[in-house]
């Protein structure tokens, strides 16, 4: 859980404070923006949270690129609310650490 916790509030400090131009560069490793990385991983909290909670996965609505560090944070704390294992967890981090690597 601390892994994790710790890996949202990396993520959060490196892209909470960028404007729209920050978000619309293209991403390092993936393809796509930084904006489409980050949701990317918006979805993958959210489908973690949903399996947790033993409830269908829904799609997570694209919105403006400047509010996704809030819905990361929205999804992560989705995420703990659902009591997820700490298998769920590890992954979850794992695609934090991914999603900060490729920004």
């Amino acid at each position: 859980m601390d892994d994790f916790q710790a890996a949202v509030q990396r993520l959060l400090a490196q892209v909470s404070h960028w404007e729209a131009g920050r978000w619309s560069g293209a991403a390092g490793s993936a393809e796509g923006t930084r904006g489409d990385l980050v949701h990317g991983l918006v979805q993958r909290l959210a489908d973690l949270g949903a399996d947790a909670e033993n409830r269908h996965r829904r799609p997570v609505p694209r919105l403006a690129d400047t509010i996704l560090a809030d819905q990361v944070r929205v999804t992560a704390d989705d995420l703990m609310a659902a009591h997820p294992t700490d298998e769920t967890l590890a992954a979850a981090a794992e695609a934090i650490s991914a999603t900060r690597a490729g920004l």
